[in-house]
């Protein structure tokens, strides 16, 4: 069963929510700006802080499946140590909220498969532990914030299928991923092999553009032929079909030509 309807403003009061999981439902609406307010996750050490005693004051055991750098991880009493927001495949609209940003203690993110538009929060950077990123299949445009060169930690990433351009930032983690990571956009440098231009753009390849545009004459040419083969064909061809006084008199001049021609023949043969 899918859950309609919007994200409630209530849930920004669970302040010892880690791990919010609304994915593959039928959610639409915009992502609320108070998730700044899930104070569990916005604490990057957990093991002395309030949320590691609240764990430890319930000391029951429980289990939980987390999808987390592309990978299904079974957490159990370790789940306490672990934050995550997945909200993909729904039909979540607007921006990203920068207050996400305040939520330092994030490992795993994932919006990917919405329909999110605006530019990517360069503040996103700030959150330094962060170990998956999915952003994919979405309307994000602009270009990847700078910032996201300080997500060390990073071993799943995927802005695939967006609307963003210019270069991908330089750093030991961007550059370690699959071009499929990249794919649908207009980006460029590594790991891409489209290079850039001084001002950060894909540079456009002359050769193969004009390669194009020479096809495209070629099919142009083509194209005439066959208008030219269809109309004279009905100009010329089709009345025969169907005036019977065109294709008695059509087939009188053949008769004509052809006896000339006969007569022809026969005086050079003498």
């Amino acid at each position: 069963t899918q859950i309609p309807g919007h994200i409630p403003h209530k849930i920004c009061d669970l302040q010892f929510l880690q791990n919010l999981d609304l994915a593959h439902n039928n959610i639409s609406g915009v992502i609320p700006k108070c998730f700044n307010n899930l104070s569990a996750m916005a604490i990057t050490n957990k093991t002395n802080n309030f949320v590691a005693e609240y764990v430890a004051d319930n000391s029951f055991f429980f289990n939980a499946l987390l999808v987390l750098k592309g990978r299904e991880d079974e957490y159990g009493s370790t789940l306490g140590l672990v934050t995550s927001m997945d909200l993909s495949a729904n039909s979540l609209t607007g921006e990203i909220p920068k207050e996400i940003s305040s939520l330092a203690g994030l490992l795993s993110l994932n919006f990917s498969r919405n329909l999110l538009t605006g530019n990517i929060p360069d503040s996103i950077g700030n959150i330094e532990l962060m170990e998956s990123l999915d952003l994919s299949m979405n309307r994000l445009n602009g270009e990847i914030p700078p910032s996201f060169s300080n997500l060390n930690f990073l071993n799943h990433f995927n802005v695939s299928y967006n609307n963003l351009t210019g270069q991908i930032p330089t750093s030991t983690q961007l550059q370690s991923f699959e071009n499929l990571s990249y794919g649908g956009n207009h980006l460029c440098g590594p790991p891409l092999t489209k290079n850039c231009t001084s001002k950060g753009n894909p540079i456009v390849d002359v050769a193969n553009n004009g390669r194009s545009r020479e096809g495209s004459k070629v099919n142009w040419l083509y194209v005439s032929i066959v208008l030219g083969f269809v109309m004279g064909f009905w100009v010329v061809v089709a009345p025969l079909f169907f005036i019977r006084s065109w294709r008695h008199a059509y087939y009188r001049k053949l008769d004509h030509v052809g006896r000339k021609l006969y007569v022809s023949w026969a005086t050079m043969g003498m």
